[in-house]
């Protein structure tokens, strides 16, 4: 880490990586000198990629935005201890709705009694993109919804074609 380089933290599953999150990204990495894309696994969220497959998509989406200052890590630890580790002086939060604000809100008091040299600053989400969520997406595609207003092209192609591949189809 170079002397005085911010640097900040995003994490998340990303279990597809959504339009909402490139947004936080893309202004993410405007208020730090460099953003660590931190992809995890939340085993209760059903997660429908491997960590690598979630890994790799984040990073195509980083190289599709043209973002120079982003680096994409994989982890499996405690946030405050991956922060620390990556020398993060700021953890990035989304946030689309006052739910999200109540558990953020939650996590955010949590990590600083853990460390509270490292800040929490929350991003609110476009307003065109506050209703998206990867839950959502994937469930409006296991029904034979259409997601491209949700994820870029690719991602969508991702989604569908692991949605086939499992079977995981509902009646439509």
């Amino acid at each position: 880490m170079t002397q005085g380089q911010r640097i900040g933290v995003y994490p998340g599953t990303f279990d597809p990586i959504t339009l909402g999150h490139a947004d936080i990204i893309r202004r993410g990495a405007k208020l730090v000198d460099k953003l660590i894309i931190g992809v995890t696994t939340n085993m209760s969220k059903n997660p429908l990629f491997t960590p690598d497959e979630r890994m790799a998509m984040v990073e195509r989406e980083v190289a599709r935005l043209g973002i120079d200052n982003v680096e994409v890590v994989g982890f499996n630890a405690l946030l405050m201890k991956f922060a620390q580790r990556q020398g993060a002086t700021v953890i990035i939060r989304g946030l689309r709705a006052v739910a999200d604000f109540e558990y953020e809100y939650q996590m955010a008091g949590m990590n600083q009694q853990l460390n509270s040299n490292i800040e929490t600053v929350f991003l609110m989400a476009d307003v065109s993109l506050q209703p998206i969520a990867s839950k959502l997406v994937k469930e409006i595609a296991m029904f034979g919804g259409e997601i491209a207003k949700f994820v870029s092209p690719t991602v969508r192609d991702d989604v569908v074609e692991r949605i086939a591949a499992n079977g995981l189809q509902g009646d439509y």
